[in-house]
């Protein structure tokens, strides 16, 4: 018989909010330290699909017994919420993935990274058309002001443009965007760190099968990798990126935004550009400018006053029903 989900009503307390921000800050600082490891392994011969499907498959292995243990509880549990798990695979756990790599193709690092970082600014534009409620003045200064941020920490000087690069760039915002949306429905019925195991599950099969029709390139290699000055085996990154940068990232990721909202979390996610740009500069030597250091001060005063002027959960407008059968 079919039902509706609705995002639970929390006002959660304020130490509650303050931990979500840290869990969040943790799950961008785990996500920015795939960049240096990943690129790694792409310059030892990996292929961005046999990449981005070995990350996912890893991480889902290592959640696997969380799902396990959640269908020993809920036999019906993908029947019950398939819709959302179904939708943070292929939004959170491959949509973002397979736009950027292939806004990658096409145009400047720096250039579509912005463009996938309008995100958080896309949330605040749903959220103001669909309430018809226009944001406040501290949130919309915030989301100027982070965006400023993220202009200097990526450096777009000399940057060129490609049309159908930002189209893909902006499939990864929108991807990045409904992957928070969805988040923000684990609570009691569907378990945060539930969501994460079953979504790279799924994900990993979805990317798995675009290696298979062609969508997605697939060549793997078993060469040692340099890192940090070093030669190391190549299960050391891989290791790192399934462990670390998926599935404690997607898990962290997930909990920070049942505890403060998907547009809050959205705005801390922000941060990692600026971590992976501390960890290109310890692990590969690349060395932020000043500019980029400016760039990640300002970024964190606009997380600070969309922080501020976000109101507590219980004030905000309940999500749109999902549908599950």
């Amino acid at each position: 018989m079919a039902q509706t989900l609705a995002a639970p009503i929390i006002a959660p307390h304020t130490p509650a909010r303050s931990l979500g921000v840290l869990t969040g800050l943790a799950s961008a600082l785990a996500f920015a330290s795939s960049g240096p490891f990943l690129k790694a392994l792409v310059e030892s011969g990996w292929s961005t699909g046999a990449a981005a499907t070995m990350r996912m498959s890893g991480a889902a292995v290592v959640l696997l017994p969380v799902l396990i243990i959640a269908l020993r509880r809920d036999p019906r549990l993908f029947h019950r919420h398939g819709w959302i798990i179904l939708g943070f695979a292929l939004t959170g756990a491959v949509g973002c993935q397979v736009f950027y790599l292939s806004a990658l193709q096409r145009m400047p690092v720096a250039v579509a990274l912005l463009v996938q970082y309008l995100a958080p600014v896309l949330l605040v534009v749903w959220a103001w058309a669909r309430t018809r409620r226009a944001p406040g003045g501290r949130v919309l200064a915030g989301s100027a002001v982070s965006l400023a941020g993220l202009v200097l920490v990526i450096d777009l000087g000399g940057a060129s443009v490609d049309a159908l690069g930002i189209l893909f760039a902006l499939g990864a915002a929108v991807s990045m965007g409904a992957y928070f949306v969805l988040s923000e429905r684990a609570g009691d019925d569907l378990p945060p760190l539930t969501l994460a195991a079953a979504g790279l599950a799924v994900g990993s099969v979805i990317s798995a099968l675009l290696c298979v029709v062609g969508v997605m390139p697939f060549t793997a290699s078993t060469a040692d990798v340099q890192l940090a000055g070093a030669t190391v085996a190549w299960f050391v990154p891989l290791g790192w990126v399934v462990v670390i940068a998926t599935a404690l990232a997607y898990s962290l990721g997930v909990v920070a935004v049942t505890q403060v909202g998907s547009r809050v979390a959205s705005f801390v996610g922000l941060s990692e550009v600026l971590f992976a740009v501390v960890f290109a500069w310890m692990i590969l030597g690349e060395t932020p400018t000043p500019v980029q250091l400016l760039g990640g001060a300002v970024l964190v005063a606009g997380v600070v006053l969309v922080r501020a002027g976000t109101p507590a959960r219980a004030h905000e407008a309940r999500l749109p029903e999902i549908p599950s059968t």
